[in-house]
Order: structure tokens, then C-alpha cells, then sequence
């Protein structure tokens, strides 16, 4: 039976991750939906279960011992609607378990439509595993094989302009037919189309019969415009069908969703959208999660989602040296930690991604290694929006973002606020003035599954508080030597006491501003910095606002981009000193 989502009242969301399964219930709590409570359990996509589906048990199991709720029938289904006090009215699941979407790009030029296939796929859990263009000298028997040995589950076609070319595409799809047609029934990969609309009649003719043909609209209808959140609605069902076919037990919980299961980094995305629009600022989330780093921006008129399979702290680390160096890595270290023993730990955790830090080193570790996979991935997402004039990616710096988030676990599960709050700031780098959250309980990705479908609860469960505050961040932009005061603040209180201080550059300052009071903070920027003011040295004034976790105003004042000491014993010493800042 489905249940209307509007009328709902309870709510289950299920979230499968490569390492972890978590079940979280919402509910109405005197008149507005809250957040009640959740259930984990590892997952069991892989051996020796190779079914998610005993891990979604588990973690239900768990969920009904924290609430007393019965969710479960005799028959192990999920009970739906709810009924006499147990079972929920609607549920709505997220995945991201197993291995990211082998795939195969097809585009009439590598620079143009080439180039958007990617895009689109680094909205998702894929791997761009072979490209075929016209830039593509190889024979078409040459394509054919290099289709067939690439293995894909996924061939995105997406040559030609609106009205362009149309020879040299069906060339292409003909390879492409081909060689699904070598491919055995029950291995070949299923196909979308998001190229020249007046060829998809003629797409629809050479591959339906061989392929699992997906259409959707053109993803680059002219040489200068891209659109891909058109079809990311059917890479989405793609997802699905994918996974469905790959990993045991995805079909049921498919099923429990009414169809409407949601690739992770997708309701992520939604929900950094969402808040957008409700917070009318723009954000940057950001998930450091097993499988993969997500970064989600959302400006008032444009979503960037860019998810980052290679840059994830499970199974992917065995491969991080191939993306950055050991003394990438050796650099966000405030402990001396030899090389061997960094190279060691990347492949253990690659094998074992489920396993905790077990010392005071593996827990600096694993936090150097979120803050080089956080530099990473938004350096990757500046990189593709080096050409839009959008503020917020201006000078290919993080800047003009009014609201930050964090998400995961590496950030989540730390011992202490300070270093969630630094690993952020190392590994983001943001300019300017921002807000920094915390997704305390990873329901970013759960709110946005569900916003779709009941957009009240996702509104209402979201200002309950599950978003934590940690506080205000300026980090004024520009250059000086190192003692240099580049920013003079004075803050007055609620209670007409006022304090002022000089900044100087290369320190990180926190004033004093207890979690809930509210304050006045007048920002007047020395030697040209920049607060985002409207240019350098122009003063600005915050005119209410309040303090987070942190109990204070946060100044970084090290600079953009971070460069830190290349002597060894003194980068370790600064981060110590940073951390002790921040009260880590």
C-alpha cells in the first residue's frame, strides 16, 4: 500500500552506505515533525552476506529497541502504514553501497558534449572507465572493442548541439549498438541518451532492442550552455536499476520507498537546495564519507553537485597517492608520523574501511586525511566552475558561500568540536564571512530523500536543532608578512560591554561570544584585506549575530590559501597551537 507523504506522520529513512546501515525515524512531536531517534548496523553488501538486506534488518531491530516501536512484521516487512502504535506511514530510502557505475561517455567533441557526460557523471557514484569522440581516431572496430573491455554498466550518449550534427553521432551510436549486441543478455549495460533531440528517434530505432534505452533532454543543447539536472532524474532511476541488478536486497528496499529510492550524494545535493531557498543564503555542504566526498553548492539560481567516488576514506585510499603525495598528506600532521606508516594505514583502511582509529596517531591520521580529500575534491569542483562568473567561485577561491555544513563521519565522530570546526577550515579554506554547521547526526541526506515527497517535515525537521552551530567564521583575504595586523574587530554585547582587538596575519583568533548570546562585531580590514565588504579595505559590520559551540567568533586570519611552515617541527607546532585555539 502507498501512503501519501503529504498526510504522513511518521516517517522511516534508510540510509545504505558502503560501511555503515542506519535507520531514522521522524515523527510528530507536539505539532511539528522531530528527528526521534536511529539504529545502525554495518552494512552487508559484501561477504559474507552479499545482501543489504540483513544489515536494513539490524539496523530496524536497533531503531526498535531505542523506541519500543514495532517496525517489523512477523514477516520481516516493514510495517506500513502504521498501525495500534507500531510501524511508520511512509518510507524513503538513500543508497550508496558497492562499487561507483563503470561508464562510457560518448560526445561528438571531448571539450563540448564530452565533456558535459562527465559533469553528469560526477553527479553520481560512477567512473568514466573509456571515452569515445570525434576527437577519437580509432577505427570503429577499435571502439567497439574498447567498449567491450571497458565492461560498462552505463553508456551515456550526448553528441551534438540542438540542431547540429547528425552523421558523426549515428556513427557513434552505431558503435555503440554493436557492441551491446556482443555484450551476453544478461551483461549489457543500460543506455541513456541526452544528445541532439532531432536524433532520438532514430537512437531510439538502432538501440531499443538491444539495450536498455533511457532518453532525456539534451545536456548541452549549444556550445555554451549546459543543463544536466534534466536527466539526472534518469541517471538517478539508472542508479537504481544498477545497483538493483549488482547487489542483493536493493530491490526490496525499493520496494518499501514505493520506487522512489535515492542515490545518497543526490538527496544530499536536494537538501543543500532546499536550504538554500529556506535560508535564502547560499551554502556548501559537504559529506566526507566512505564511498565518496560529496560537495553540494547551492547559489539562488544554480545547484553544483560533484561527488567524488576516487576521494573516498574507504576502499578508494589505495589509489589516493596516485591523486596527491605522501607529503600532502605528511603536511596537516601535528605528530610525526613516518612515511611507511602513512602508506601502511592507507591500504589497511582500504581493506578494512570499517575499522576505527585505534590510537591518538590513527585518529591524526585519518584526520590529515579528510582534511587532504576535503582540499581535494572542492579544488576539483572550483576547477569545473573556473569559467562561470558566479561570486561564490570567484578568483578560484571558496568564496561568497554565506552558510558551510560539514557531514560524516570523519567529521562527525571527532573528540572534540575544535577539530571538526579546523579540519573544515584546513581543508576548505573558506574567504570571507560564513556560518559553520555541523551535521551532528548525518540526516542531511535522509531530510533530503524525504523533501521531495513532504517538503513540511524536511522544513520543520531541519530547525529543530539538527544542524549544530559551531560559529562564526571571518577569514579576511590578502597578503602581508607574517605579525602584520590585517583586521581590527570590536564587538559590542547585548549588555553594552565592548571589546576590541587587532588581528594579526597568520594567527587564528577566537572572541568570546557564549553559544546563544547575540552580539554586534564591526570589522574594519587593515592593509587592503578583504572581509567581503564590497573590496579591499572596506570596513562591515554584522549586526546580530550569536555564538556557536565554539563560545566565540572565529578569525582565521592564516591566509588564502593556507601555506604552511616547510620545516616539519614548526608545522607541527602551529598545528598544535591552532588546535589549542579552538579548544581541541
Amino acid at each position: 500500500m502507498t501512503t501519501s507523504l503529504i498526510d504522513a506522520d511518521s516517517l522511516l529513512a534508510i540510509d545504505v552506505g558502503s560501511v555503515n546501515t542506519r535507520a531514522m525515524l521522524f515523527d510528530i512531536v507536539d505539532g511539528r515533525y522531530r528527528f526521534v531517534a536511529v539504529g545502525s548496523s554495518p552494512t552487508t553488501a559484501g561477504l559474507p552476506y552479499r545482501d543489504i538486506g540483513e544489515g536494513v534488518h539490524r539496523a530496524l531491530e536497533r531503531l526498535q529497541d531505542v523506541t519500543g516501536r514495532i517496525l517489523l512484521g512477523s514477516d520481516a516487512r516493514l510495517i506500513t502504514p502504521s498501525q495500534g502504535g507500531g510501524g511508520v506511514d511512509a518510507c524513503v530510502a538513500t543508497f550508496s553501497a558497492g562499487k561507483p557505475m563503470r561508464v562510457v561517455a560518448v560526445g561528438l567533441l571531448e571539450n563540448v558534449s564530452a565533456e558535459s557526460a562527465q559533469n553528469l557523471m560526477n553527479t553520481t557514484y560512477a567512473q568514466v572507465v573509456e571515452t569515445l569522440s570525434l576527437n577519437d581516431r580509432r577505427k570503429q572496430s577499435s571502439r567497439i572493442d574498447a567498449i567491450l573491455r571497458s565492461r560498462p554498466d552505463l553508456i551515456i550518449v550526448a553528441g551534438g548541439t540542438e540542431g547540429g550534427a547528425s552523421h558523426s553521432v549515428m556513427n557513434l551510436i552505431e558503435a555503440i549498438g554493436l557492441a551491446c549486441y556482443l555484450f551476453p543478455q544478461e551483461a549489457r549495460p543500460e543506455v541513456l541518451f541526452a544528445g541532439n533531440q532531432a536524433l532520438a528517434g532514430e537512437a531510439k530505432a538502432s538501440l531499443e532492442s538491444i539495450a536498455s534505452l533511457h532518453m532525456a533532454p539534451n545536456i548541452r543543447p549549444t556550445l555554451d550552455q549546459e543543463q544536466l539536472e534534466p536527466a539526472g532524474a534518469e541517471l538517478a532511476q539508472i542508479f537504481r536499476s544498477v545497483c538493483a541488478r549488482q547487489i542483493s536486497g536493493v530491490q526490496e528496499l525499493d520496494m518499501w520507498t514505493g520506487g522512489h529510492l535515492t542515490p545518497t550524494a543526490t538527496a544530499f545535493g536536494r537538501m543543500a537546495r532546499f536550504l538554500q531557498k529556506a535560508w535564502q543564503k547560499t551554502v556548501l555542504a559537504v559529506d566526507l564519507g566512505a564511498s565518496a566526498t560529496t560537495v553540494a553548492a547551492a547559489t539562488s539560481n544554480d545547484l553544483t553537485l560533484g561527488v567524488y567516488p576516487r576521494l573516498g576514506l574507504g576502499e578508494s585510499l589505495a589509489g589516493l597517492l596516485s591523486l596527491c603525495s605522501v607529503e600532502e598528506i605528511n603536511r596537516w600532521l601535528a605528530v610525526d608520523i613516518p612515511e611507511t606508516a602513512i602508506r601502511n594505514y592507507l591500504y589497511n583502511k582500504a581493506i578494512y574501511p570499517a575499522s576505527l582509529p585505534a590510537t591518538a596517531e590513527d585518529l591524526q591520521l585519518e584526520q590529515a586525511l579528510g582534511r587532504q580529500l576535503l582540499y581535494l575534491a572542492v579544488r576539483k569542483t572550483l576547477s569545473g566552475k573556473a569559467s562561470t562568473q558566479s561570486p561564490a567561485w570567484a578568483a578560484g577561491i571558496l568564496s561568497g558561500f554565506d552558510r558551510i555544513i560539514g557531514a560524516g563521519s570523519a567529521l562527525t565522530n571527532t573528540t572534540s568540536l575544535g577539530q571538526s570546526l579546523l579540519m573544515m577550515l584546513d581543508g576548505l579554506q573558506p574567504v570571507r564571512l560564513c556560518r559553520m554547521y555541523l551535521d551532528q547526526n548525518n540526516l542531511l541526506a535522509a531530510l533530503g530523500a524525504a523533501a521531495a515527497r513532504n517538503p513540511t517535515l524536511a522544513v520543520q525537521a531541519s530547525e529543530s536543532g539538527i544542524l549544530l552551530h559551531l560559529g562564526t567564521v571571518v577569514s579576511p583575504f590578502g597578503d602581508a608578512p607574517y605579525g602584520t595586523p590585517c583586521l581590527r574587530v570590536k564587538i559590542t554585547y547585548e549588555s553594552g560591554d565592548t571589546a576590541s582587538m587587532d588581528i594579526k596575519y597568520g594567527s587564528l583568533e577566537v572572541i568570546p561570544l557564549p553559544m546563544g548570546q547575540r552580539a554586534a562585531i564591526h570589522l574594519l580590514p587593515l592593509h587592503d584585506f578583504d572581509i567581503g565588504a564590497g573590496g579591499p579595505g572596506k570596513s562591515g559590520k554584522i549586526p546580530d549575530t550569536f555564538g556557536g559551540a565554539l563560545g566565540g567568533i572565529i578569525i582565521d586570519a592564516r591566509g588564502r590559501p593556507l601555506r604552511l611552515p616547510a620545516d616539519p617541527a614548526r608545522r607541527r607546532e602551529l598545528h598544535k597551537k591552532w588546535l589549542s585555539a579552538l579548544g581541541g
